[in-house]
């Protein structure tokens, strides 16, 4: 089954689900909410919300709810506000899509397993599954805009995989006359220079997201999601009009050029390879002058933001980077 293609800014994670997906698509099995899949089964799905909590207990449900309709898979950490924020996108675009999509929402931290199973290298990392099989999406934020560009492509796989009932919310207004449109939970409103940010991404204005999140740290220096969500708008300016190709080519032709190296480790961090672009730069660090040094410490800086400062890998970076320095 082909994969549903990366969002223009080619930010995607690995995943690989065949240790838990290792069977024929699922038929006549129960899903979550008393579904039962088929094909014998109607193209009206009732279930009690187009959102779920997903855990290594209850995960087999939505393999099998995946046969009815897709199944988007977000998993994420309450430690990070970064991810708690793009969860509330999530929960906006899937609902807005009028029951063609389910949500499953995985705690990433609770839930060792999938998130194993995953290969989930960077938080958020949102998957799909359709008719019982993994679809890679991507690792990390991306723009509202390029999510619902990226939700349709999954739809489209959808329905050559012949995955296409749509969801009636049990309960919802107008369900009696079959016109139920599910709404997606109510999420408690953005600071404002916050939400700024966020409407100037959906612009695709990078520049502008960086001027609103700097403002909102200028105002308050222990702004954790300014910090976080200026250090993720940053790399998406690095990487706009770039591809991967060109910058690992240029990283390969210049291996002691600090502007190359930096932007595959970029690249690498976008993709969830965070280790690597850790391991790259760190590697490069001893052979640079003071201002190479410089430039790479803060870089690596913004990425301990991105991944999380209580990620371990974070934590194995910083001492290394530490005795380095000292």
């Amino acid at each position: 089954m082909s994969n549903v293609p990366p969002p223009p800014t080619s930010l995607r994670g690995a995943v690989d689900l065949s240790s838990l997906v290792n069977r024929p698509a699922p038929a006549g099995a129960a899903a979550p909410g008393g579904a039962v899949s088929g094909a014998d089964a109607p193209a009206a799905l009732s279930l009690p919300s187009l959102f779920f909590e997903g855990t290594d207990a209850n995960f087999n449900d939505f393999i099998d709810l995946s046969a009815r309709v897709p199944v988007v898979v977000d998993l994420g950490t309450a430690r990070s506000e970064q991810s708690a924020q793009f969860s509330a996108v999530l929960d906006r675009v899937v609902g807005g899509f009028g029951g063609r999509l389910v949500l499953v929402r995985i705690d990433a931290d609770a839930n060792p397993q999938l998130t194993q199973a995953f290969q989930a290298q960077a938080l958020p990392t949102v998957a799909a599954l359709v008719a019982g099989r993994p679809v890679q999406l991507f690792a990390g934020v991306v723009p509202e805009e390029q999510l619902r560009d990226v939700f349709e492509q999954l739809l489209q796989l959808a329905a050559q995989n012949g995955v296409t009932d749509t969801v009636t919310v049990e309960g919802a207004p107008g369900e009696a006359d079959g016109d139920a449109t599910p709404e997606a939970p109510a999420e408690p409103p953005l600071p404002p220079l916050h939400a700024e940010a966020y409407d100037a991404i959906d612009r695709g204005d990078y520049e502008g997201a960086i001027r609103a999140y700097r403002t909102a740290l200028a105002q308050d220096p222990r702004d954790t999601m300014a910090a976080a969500g200026l250090a993720q708008v940053s790399l998406l300016a690095r990487l706009s009009g770039h591809s991967a190709d060109e910058l690992r080519a240029a990283a390969a032709a210049a291996p002691r050029d600090v502007t190359a190296q930096l932007g595959v480790a970029d690249l690498d961090v976008s993709g969830g390879h965070v280790e690597d672009a850790f391991d790259r730069l760190l590697t490069l660090f001893p052979a640079l002058d003071a201002a190479g040094k410089e430039e790479v410490r803060t870089r690596i800086l913004d990425y301990f933001e991105i991944v999380g400062v209580d990620d371990p890998r974070v934590g194995k970076a910083r001492a290394r980077l530490a005795s380095l320095l000292y």
